[in-house]
């Protein structure tokens, strides 16, 4: 019976030593590679920013005032119907005399078929979406996945607009603010459409105060 317990102990001793170096060796590559993973989310960041809006060379984040308004940007957004979108951060675009000219921002969808759909926005002083590009995406390949193509986030480029309206794959536009879902993918269209309309109301929200030294056109 004592070889016994003596057997369990340097088994459970043995068991506890191999989960500790286990998660040491864990915690180490975690240290080394969370440096380049941040640094890539920063780059890929920054480089969509330029793309959605390019006359903005510079990008203000630091501004106090329109960082409080995207920290209290959920209540905004869940009173105007918009309980699936997250303001993740807005920016301040500014041209090469330092002027403020319109806002970038980071914006989620949690309503994806796939999980959430992160993306950035333009949008100028005088409410114009610019472009969209997508930072993170996890929908069905050869389906909800075509929203990063230009055939769909295209649509949403150089519009003047409060909000799109999602219409069906094919179906002939009345108008540029209407946006042809994907085919076979209406739940990822309509994630998509849904927070676009949410950061474009939160920017004419912002536009509508000044935030940010930004003047409505």
């Amino acid at each position: 019976m004592q070889n016994k317990k003596s057997t369990i102990i340097k088994d459970a001793v043995a068991l506890f030593a191999i989960a500790l170096v286990a998660a040491l060796a864990l915690g180490f590559v975690y240290e080394i590679t969370k440096g380049p993973i941040a640094d890539a989310a920063a780059k890929a960041k920054a480089e969509a920013y330029a793309a959605v809006y390019p006359e903005a060379v510079k990008v203000d984040a630091e501004n106090e005032e329109l960082n409080k308004k995207v920290e209290e940007s959920a209540e905004f957004l869940a009173a105007n119907g918009f309980d699936s979108s997250r303001i993740d951060e807005v920016c301040i675009g500014k041209d090469a005399n330092d002027k403020a000219i319109g806002y970038v921002m980071t914006i989620t969808s949690t309503a994806g078929f796939g999980g959430e759909i992160k993306f950035s926005l333009g949008i100028k002083a005088d409410g114009t979406l610019t472009k969209m590009e997508i930072l993170e995406i996890s929908e069905t390949s050869g389906l909800g996945s075509k929203a990063t193509e230009d055939e769909f986030k295209g649509q949403f480029s150089d519009v003047k607009t409060d909000a799109f309206t999602l219409i069906k794959n094919g179906e002939a536009k009345a108008d540029n603010t209407e946006i042809n879902a994907i085919s076979g993918a209406t739940i990822t269209s309509t994630a998509v459409t849904t927070t676009v309309n949410a950061g474009l109301a939160f920017a004419n929200e912002l536009l509508s105060e000044g935030i940010g030294g930004v003047v409505s056109e």
